[in-house]
């Protein structure tokens, strides 16, 4: 089963999400608007990918934090503002069997899928 994580009204999760079904591939979505995050899950990507690649930077909720919370930081830190922010995980980051795939680009899916 794949697994998708992400927030619904967001341009790239519908493109993935088109993209999986035009694929006939099965998609349990989780919203993180409606559902929140966990900050254990959270920990084990940051483990797998690093946070550097899920912490969205260009995001409006970036744009908008303190200085004081954009310096200084680290994997603690970033998971923090991760779980209190939502919306500054980059999307979507996908789950499948033993793969975690973060963000969306068709050949990146199709190489995982196809």
């Amino acid at each position: 089963m794949v697994e998708m994580f992400g927030i619904a009204n967001c341009d790239t999760i519908r493109k993935a999400r088109r993209w999986l079904a035009e694929h006939d591939i099965a998609c349990l979505f989780h919203d993180y608007k409606k559902e929140g995050v966990d900050a254990r899950q959270l920990a084990r990507w940051v483990e797998r990918v690093g946070w550097e690649v899920l912490l969205n930077k260009r995001g409006t909720t970036w744009r908008k934090l303190s200085d004081a919370d954009k310096m200084d930081l680290d994997r603690g830190k970033a998971i923090a503002l991760m779980c209190a922010h939502p919306s500054m995980i980059k999307r979507p980051v996908l789950v499948s069997d033993d793969q975690i795939v973060v963000g969306f680009a068709e050949p990146q899916y199709s190489g995982l899928f196809i």
